[in-house]
């Protein structure tokens, strides 16, 4: 069994004593580990690091072995995330929520062509926050948690005013239909309406609302794992700019 195919590097851990595990994400494999002879060495550990961009050929006897991996670099990101803290905490939002959400072996290249669009945008930090957000609310619609902002969830008005999130449906909500119940709603922010400039003081908000549904609907799909640590480091370091 073999095929090709390029991949983002999520994760590398050593495997004996010269060889490395690699997780990648592909566009046609989705997530897909395997061993790269060698990848523990002075020539392929640098490249090998979470982000980079590489080229991929897997082989192994038969489809469900680990198999092992050719890897060529393409790009690194490394330089672009080792000089921005709040870069280089994304980056590893982006590869840790992956790595927790995403099935072995299964394919998402919706998915996968956001996720290296927002790998691309490392070291912009006027654009990186919104761009994250709006990929968090891409990997929950991927798993099956997608936000319908639509329309109000209570009157079906498709107004100006939707201004809430139900926290159990992920439905918006009017001012008009909120009513009594607001304070039982998540605000929801024009940002997660692709309205306005997005100042951080929103997408903070809209953070807050991406990580109720992270926790709430796709943790307990995932057996209650807790969300990686990774994503509230990125979180806390971007709250730094307020």
């Amino acid at each position: 069994m073999e095929w090709r195919d390029q991949g983002i590097l999520l994760a590398a851990r050593s495997h004996g004593e010269t060889s490395a595990i690699i997780e990648v994400f592909t566009p046609e494999r989705g997530r897909h580990a395997g061993v790269v002879r060698g990848g523990a060495s002075r020539k392929l550990a640098p490249v090998l690091q979470p982000g980079a961009q590489l080229d991929l050929a897997w082989r192994a006897r038969l489809e469900e072995h680990i198999g092992t991996f050719q890897a060529e670099p393409l790009r690194s990101r490394a330089a672009a995330s080792l000089g921005d803290r709040l870069s280089l905490a994304g980056l590893n939002a982006v590869t840790a929520l992956l790595l927790f959400a995403l099935p072995e072996r299964e394919a998402h290249p919706r998915l996968y062509r956001r996720t290296e669009t927002l790998l691309d945008l490392l070291g912009q930090a006027e654009l990186w926050p919104l761009a994250y957000l709006n990929w968090e609310l891409a990997l929950l619609e991927e798993m099956g948690f997608g936000l319908d902002l639509s329309a109000c969830a209570v009157n079906g008005a498709k107004a100006n005013d939707l201004s809430y999130i139900s926290p159990r449906t992920g439905r918006a909500v009017s001012r008009a239909g909120a009513g009594d119940w607001a304070d039982r709603l998540l605000p929801l922010p024009p940002c997660l309406l692709g309205q306005g400039p997005a100042p951080d003081e929103e997408i903070a908000e809209g953070l807050r609302v991406t990580g109720h549904f992270l926790h709430t609907q796709l943790a307990p799909e995932l057996g209650h794992k807790p969300l990686p640590e990774a994503r509230q480091r990125f979180v806390d370091q971007f709250m730094k700019r307020l």
